[in-house]
């Protein structure tokens, strides 16, 4: 077999393979569960049941994401642990040997800003800026069964059942691109005749490993609705 040929070869296998991977994660990996209402002018509208987060704010995704990962992986009282292996599934709490163990879900919550207004997400904030990042627990958690963090820079935070609109996307994360998708966001959700309750934020479906061409990304702002 000629050099370019094999090369095309191997490069087409650990392409399959990546993409491979890539799908099984996304099917395999529990997601906070959401009703579809409807779609407007791109958006969907959506709305969620109460859920349960664990969240901290930090300087950069880097420090926040390792106080949360130290949480679920036993910082907490009763050292209750999330298994990080794949697939994840749905289950109710059970207790081995005194330990508590739970699911991790999907996605991860971004929000992110500074003094000046701006968001960025995929690299560390400016001096003056902050990211909230949360975990979503698993359906099977309650507030009252959800281990309290020992680390006192991580809580937990309860969602009540909401409404929010949604517009999905690919690839990367930039702060630049992220920022842009989040006022064109903000503008539909507006000539929609919707109000924003609060900030918009980022969601992240996929674990790092992916391929970025089939990462599932959203952009979200929680809305008030008529009843």
């Amino acid at each position: 077999m000629r050099p370019r040929s094999k090369a095309a070869l191997v490069g087409g296998l650990a392409l399959a393979g990546w993409m491979a991977w890539g799908a099984y994660t996304t099917r395999s990996t529990e997601s906070v569960p959401y009703a579809h209402r409807r779609s407007v002018d791109g958006l969907e509208i959506r709305t969620y049941p109460r859920t349960v987060r664990v969240e901290t704010t930090a300087s950069n995704q880097r420090t926040a994401f390792r106080r949360l990962y130290r949480y679920i992986t036993g910082e907490n009282e009763g050292t209750s642990t999330v298994s990080m292996t794949r697939p994840v599934e749905t289950r109710d709490e059970q207790s081995f040997g005194g330990e508590q163990s739970f699911e991790m879900t999907t996605p991860v919550r971004s929000d992110v800003s500074d003094d000046a207004g701006r968001r960025e997400h995929d690299t560390p904030t400016a001096a003056t800026g902050r990211v909230r990042l949360s975990f979503y627990l698993p359906s099977s958690v309650d507030p009252e069964s959800a281990p309290d963090p020992t680390d006192p820079s991580v809580s937990l935070a309860v969602d009540p059942p909401r409404t929010v609109a949604v517009k999905r996307f690919s690839w990367f994360t930039p702060a630049w691109r992220v920022d842009r998708l989040e006022r064109a966001l903000l503008r539909t959700v507006d000539r929609a005749g919707y109000e924003p309750v609060d900030g918009p934020f980022l969601l992240r479906y996929n674990d790092p490993w992916t391929p970025p061409f089939m990462r599932r990304n959203e952009v979200a702002v929680e809305i008030e609705v008529s009843s």
